[in-house]
């Protein structure tokens, strides 16, 4: 049987560089306060990449004080290609820090959070959503030295933007009886409920009434009920969750033979692929993602290193676009 090949450990790159395992240390962990001279730098840097030697992570969280592991928990929702694109931008944003992305997709069968968060030892844990003062807790006494958002009821502000700028979009062509499409999923409820607000906002301050707010699946029948109602109120524009609930509401024009935006002007949000191929195309609030995840990044490297964090806005980084909808 053959053996597994032996792990290059720093001993290894310390007998071959002359140094200590000490210095080794001091060197690949960037410990300040160290005059090591750069020839001697040099030679272990070089032994590294001779040995392929890679430092163990447990020694390596020995060494920093804290793991360089960042769990992100999602919740159980749909993961559409806008959440996907996110997580990518966190990724690479905490990839630049030194930090390590982690996802764990919560769910009825799956492993409480705080217990992932012990058993990857993760220094910080993002939410998706919220986590609630309960769960803040068990994440810190899990060994999470940051926790984002801190708990519920904080930065889920940042969801408001949207749907002020989609409400703003349809008031500014001339519609002042406005609905608004929720998603049927319970999870999404929170994120639906901040859009909501940011709607009823504008509204509010171009003196209309609220948007008739309607739940819809993305069932056909389901969106088309919702269509009858909205035009039964006299609704001519609607705000939608997001692009997959903007979509399912051109299918439930279509199954009564109407059409956007002449029956019905349409605007959802995050610029999925898709909406730029719906009948007709889409309009939408887009995201800069590549921001939101740069800005995620630094808060948690700011919370890391005991500073103040602010996740800070959206609003800055949508564009609403345009299209045939609305």
């Amino acid at each position: 049987m053959t053996r597994p090949a032996k792990r290059i450990t720093s001993e290894d790159v310390a007998r071959l560089a002359g140094v200590s395992r000490t210095t080794v240390s001091f060197v690949l962990n960037n410990r300040p306060g160290q005059s090591i001279p750069e020839e001697t730098r040099r030679r272990i840097f070089d032994a590294a990449k001779t040995l392929q030697y890679r430092p163990h992570a447990s020694a390596r969280s020995l060494a920093a004080g804290r793991s360089d592991i960042v769990l992100l928990s999602i919740p159980d929702l749909p993961i559409g290609s806008g959440i996907s694109r996110y997580i990518e931008e966190l990724a690479a944003a905490l990839a630049e820090n030194g930090l390590t992305l982690v996802t764990h997709l919560e769910g009825a069968h799956g492993r409480p959070v705080a217990d992932v968060c012990a058993t990857v030892a993760a220094s910080a844990v993002i939410g998706l959503l919220p986590f609630t003062r309960e769960a803040a807790a068990a994440l810190h006494s899990a060994g999470a030295v940051a926790v984002l958002p801190p708990h519920a009821g904080e930065d889920l502000e940042i969801m408001e933007p949207v749907g002020h700028a989609q409400a703003t979009h349809l008031i500014d062509r001339g519609h002042t009886q406005l609905g608004y499409a929720l998603p049927a999923h319970t999870a999404l409820k929170p994120m639906g409920d901040e859009r909501l607000r940011g709607a009823n906002s504008a509204c509010a301050a171009a003196g209309l009434p609220a948007p008739l707010a309607l739940s819809t699946s993305l069932e056909i029948a389901d969106a088309a009920a919702a269509v009858r109602q909205w035009l039964d109120q006299g609704v001519t524009g609607v705000c939608a969750f997001n692009d997959d609930t903007a979509i399912a509401v051109l299918a439930g024009l279509r199954e009564h033979g109407l059409s956007a935006p002449g029956d019905l002007a349409v605007v959802g949000a995050d610029d999925i692929p898709t909406a730029r191929l719906a009948s007709p195309p889409l309009s939408t609030v887009a995201f800069d993602l590549h921001q939101a995840g740069a800005r995620q990044a630094a808060a948690v490297v700011a919370a890391l290193a005991g500073q103040d964090h602010d996740l800070g806005t959206t609003e800055g980084s949508l564009r609403v676009i345009q299209r045939a909808s609305s």
